[in-house]
């Protein structure tokens, strides 16, 4: 990592401390980040800030004003012309586009809060490229993400994965652009990892979820708190 992307930024405003003392997980739609998180949660006493759940319903009045100050209609279009109209690619770079505001987001969320532990957040808009200006080291991210056939079993297996949550027209084609536009993305946080320096973990179902929480573990070691009995 080099120039504006090798060290914290000191003009991200960060009152209590709390962004540059975060851990930070990223990467691709059902890769377990929830669940890994939640264990390291219970493990370590630490506290985690989920980005899906917070951007799916505490943002949401941000957002329809954020339409409205820029003369766009204040209600969401209809499901139609987000899943089954357009195709995955131009769905991807939609998506990738609106990373950046709803970042800022999540970073006023995290103002708020103030721990003696570093707070682990998780979720999919946590990319790389936006956290790398906050981080002094790329070992304070990791980018998880799903291979092809772990994704099609969280499909198979996670009835929310299975559900796009929409009525729609044509729902096998809105399930399949949503799926190759999760891919798209993924694709997009490993590329971009790859090329800060920060750590990928590709998810392909070999180990439990136990297990990859303990190569997260040992990833963040340097910042995580003791465990008793450790020396």
């Amino acid at each position: 990592m080099t120039g504006q992307n090798s060290l914290a930024d000191s003009e991200v405003w960060d009152p209590f401390g709390t962004l540059h003392r975060a851990l930070w997980m990223g990467g691709g739609q059902w890769a377990g980040k929830s669940t890994v998180a939640r264990l390291l949660a219970v493990q370590y006493g630490i506290t985690v800030y989920h980005y899906d759940y917070q951007d799916a319903r505490g943002h949401n009045d941000r957002r329809i004003a954020r339409r409205v100050g820029l003369g766009e209609p204040a209600t969401e279009p209809h499901p139609d012309k987000v899943w089954v109209h357009p195709t995955p690619e131009e769905m991807a770079t939609e998506t990738l586009a609106g990373f950046p505001v709803r970042f800022e987001w999540a970073l006023d969320d995290l103002r708020s809060l103030v721990s003696g532990h570093p707070i682990i957040a998780e979720g999919w808009g946590l990319r790389p490229e936006l956290v790398a200006r906050i981080i002094d080291s790329p070992r304070r991210m990791v980018v998880m993400v799903p291979t092809p056939e772990f994704r099609q079993r969280q499909v198979r297996e996670l009835p929310r994965a299975a559900s796009l949550g929409h009525r729609v027209s044509d729902p096998a084609r809105a399930q399949a652009n949503r799926l190759t536009r999760d891919r798209l993305v993924a694709e997009d946080a490993v590329r971009t990892a790859h090329r800060l320096g920060i750590r990928v973990i590709e998810v392909d179902g070999s180990r439990d979820a136990t297990a990859i929480a303990e190569l997260v573990a040992d990833h963040f070691s340097p910042y995580l708190p003791r465990l008793h009995g450790e020396a």
